[in-house]
């Protein structure tokens, strides 16, 4: 990735995300190893995402506009613990399980909203403000960086 604004870089993040869910959806019913790597793809990536948003983004977007913006940190923070909530069933379950494609189903559905609200009411209400994008977008990249790698080293040691 060439930009270092953290909007564009988050952007790109949920692009990626899409893409999984609409791979999931177009794999063979019977395709669980296919199903499997998607969705701890897709859970990798939104883990890595939500503790920047939650590290990064948040806290700055909360101190750049105060208690009157549109878009509510709080409620975003609580749809993180939602789409972790449901990231750590897939800890127990495998593709072909009860309950699989469901759960799946309704982490894409909590995605999607909070993607939409994102884009729609905090990256716009964000760029209103004097937030350095790029010193933040160096910030996320080297976080983001950090924990793909112990991610990584985890998943080589077992």
């Amino acid at each position: 990735m060439t930009t270092t604004n953290a909007l564009e870089i988050l952007t790109a993040d949920h692009r990626a995300i899409d893409q999984l869910f609409d791979a999931f959806e177009r794999a063979d019913k019977g395709d669980r190893d296919r199903k499997n790597t998607l969705v701890q793809r897709a859970c990798e990536l939104l883990t890595i995402h939500s503790i920047v948003e939650e590290e990064l983004l948040y806290p700055a977007a909360r101190e750049a506009l105060g208690s009157d913006d549109k878009f509510d940190v709080d409620e975003a923070f609580v749809e993180h613990f939602l789409v972790k909530t449901l990231i750590e069933k897939f800890t127990q379950l495998k593709a072909g399980d009860q309950g699989f494609d469901a759960t799946f189903k309704v982490l894409k559905e909590n995605v999607t909203h909070h993607v939409e609200e994102e884009e729609k009411d905090l990256f716009p209400e964000i760029r209103k403000t004097k937030i350095d994008l790029d010193a933040l977008g160096r910030k996320i990249v080297a976080r983001k960086e950090a924990l793909q790698s112990r991610i990584t080293e985890v998943a080589t040691t077992h």
